[in-house]
């Protein structure tokens, strides 16, 4: 068997929890740390190899952008930090030129794995990355709102006592202040979620608003991304066929097209195999079409 390969670009407060957290679940047999900030990811490197007699197999070493050779999915969490009070969207000049330049670098040493982009505005630098790339969109995935929608099962299955493995509930779109909650489709073991308007409100604002309480508390999310990111890894090295809401390219989705959003996706070894259309309801779809436009005006403001 083939030994697999992660790659992480960047190991700020996401990266190295993402490359934490790999190590622990023993994601791969090869985990490379690449920054800007060389002696950082050393540092973070030597830190891991010390805790090897507790764990096993998994090689980890700082390296740098001819190590994505070879690479199964290479993890893209570098980016300006996103400050206290400022909107992912605030984000997007800072770290287009920062992409730009990673971009280059990443491919001249692979062409054949999957880039997964959790850095923000992550909606648009998907886009930019497979605009930039002209890879097979199924090759470049967004962390979405893969988050986003577990933190709206997890506040609903505190509301209800009800373990939020149980719930299912999506949050689709963008990753940021216009994704939308498609309530018209919660449900437990098929039974409908019954929640009045003000308990609809407040969880959806809890969930669209939880990054900005947790930056204001500490600075920086990043446990929670990790997991998800981890999540992703996972259905993609264990071919698994697994539905997650990334981001991904949408064509004709509800009359969307030529916009990276989240929305539910089977995810195997090949990326993103399948896009699945939620039947949701007619004022959910101009929702969507909102959060759709708000990107692409964005995007055209970069010239991607």
């Amino acid at each position: 068997m083939s030994k697999t390969k992660i790659v992480v670009i960047g190991v700020g407060a996401v990266g190295a929890t993402t490359a934490y957290t790999l190590l622990l679940r023993e994601r791969a047999d090869e985990l490379v740390l690449i920054d800007a900030n060389q002696a950082k990811a050393r540092g973070d490197a030597i830190d891991m190899n010390h805790g090897m007699p507790f764990l096993g197999r998994t090689k980890v070493w700082a390296g740098s952008y001819e190590d994505c050779a070879g690479a199964n999915i290479i993890i893209i969490t570098a980016g300006a930090a996103q400050k206290p009070g400022e909107s992912r969207i605030d984000l997007l000049k800072r770290n287009v030129g920062i992409f730009e330049s990673i971009m280059t670098e990443v491919f001249k040493y692979n062409q054949d794995g999957i880039l997964l982009i959790a850095s923000n505005p992550v909606d648009i630098m998907s886009y930019f990355s497979w605009k930039k790339s002209q890879w097979p969109v199924h090759r470049i995935i967004g962390s979405g709102t893969l988050l986003d929608s577990a933190r709206f099962r997890y506040l609903i299955g505190e509301e209800l006592g009800i373990d939020p493995r149980s719930v299912h509930a999506h949050i689709i779109g963008e990753h940021g202040d216009s994704e939308l909650p498609v309530w018209s489709l919660a449900n437990i073991a098929g039974t409908r979620i019954s929640f009045d308007e003000d308990q609809k409100d407040r969880i959806f604002r809890n969930t669209r608003d939880a990054a900005y309480e947790i930056i204001s508390a500490k600075g920086a999310t990043y446990y929670a991304i990790a997991l998800a990111l981890d999540r992703i890894c996972t259905a993609i090295l264990r071919d698994e066929g697994a539905v997650l809401n990334v981001s991904t390219l949408l064509q004709d989705y509800h009359g969307v097209s030529d916009v990276y959003l989240g929305v539910p996706c089977v995810v195997d070894r090949t990326g993103v195999r399948e896009v699945l259309k939620l039947q949701i309801s007619e004022s959910e779809k101009e929702l969507l079409h909102k959060s759709a436009e708000k990107l692409k005006g964005l995007i055209q403001s970069i010239e991607v």
